[in-house]
């Protein structure tokens, strides 16, 4: 049990249920974990406030289009005109017992959940075939990927093959309290400029008709907060770091920015 000023000194996150305990028994049951939910709420922080916790090191990979297994395993590199064999992040982290955080995983090239397999199950094993080896996961290594439902269809999605092999926990944007909170604490704004723009947060979720990939995240608003405390106006400080970030289409943006003038008004 952490004291509470061990607490303090973690990265800070604001738990919105019980995920923390999900992840603490996930990880004490040697249990591979998914994370879903939106973009900027909180999925990629609360890995980090977990690995602190649990005194584990944190080896994180954004996944991409290019990203393949090798990347993640390992390969041969020629150094120094000798040929060696270098780790890739997963495998240092089955040697080491760290915590291996695969981001938005849906985006890897699919061979990459061919090699998560045997790691998910009660085998705990990655094979390196290039090498040679069949490498027993060390104690304290934990598998934690997450992805964006909102992005998944039928070509980026995760089998059930892979799926029931995790157990998952779903995330989404903060309460409006814990929300003001997180954004005073990680911007140092005011409540009253945290509440305003959580309302500002709702009004454009609220927005069904607008063609969003994504819609106003914590992330953008403690953005917005920053660029605010640093002495820009709220108003275009919203406008740069939320209405701009969210769409380049001139109809869309146009009525956004409408929102956000009738939300914020000279502010």
């Amino acid at each position: 049990m952490l004291s509470a000023r061990q607490l303090q000194e973690l990265p800070f996150y604001a738990p919105q249920g019980e995920e923390c305990r999900l992840f603490e028994h996930a990880h004490a049951s040697r249990l591979p974990l998914l994370i879903k939910g939106p973009t900027g709420c909180g999925k990629t922080r609360l890995v980090e406030h977990m690995a602190s916790r649990l005194g584990r090191p944190l080896i994180t990979v954004s996944c991409h289009d290019d990203l393949s297994a090798a990347d993640l395993v390992g390969r041969h590199l020629i150094q120094g005109g000798d040929t060696r064999w270098v780790d890739g992040p997963l495998t240092r982290a089955v040697r080491e017992g760290a915590i291996c955080y695969l981001d938005e995983v849906v985006e890897a090239r699919k061979d990459t959940t061919v090699v998560l397999h045997p790691l998910a199950d009660d085998r705990r094993q990655l094979p390196v075939e290039r090498s040679g080896e069949l490498l027993q996961a060390a104690p304290g290594f934990m598998l934690v990927i997450s992805y964006n439902p909102g992005y998944q269809n039928l070509l980026k999605g995760l089998k059930p093959s892979t799926r029931q092999r995790f157990v998952a926990l779903s995330l989404n944007y903060p309460a409006p309290a814990i929300e003001q909170a997180i954004i005073t604490t990680e911007s140092g704004c005011s409540a009253a400029v945290a509440a305003r723009l959580v309302s500002l947060a709702q009004a454009l979720r609220r927005l069904t008709e607008q063609d969003l990939e994504e819609t106003a995240s914590t992330r953008l608003l403690v953005m917005a907060a920053r660029l605010h405390v640093a002495g820009l106006a709220l108003l275009p400080a919203c406008r740069a770091a939320i209405i701009d970030a969210l769409t380049d289409d001139a109809e869309t943006s146009a009525a956004l920015h409408e929102v956000l003038r009738a939300m914020l008004g000279d502010a």
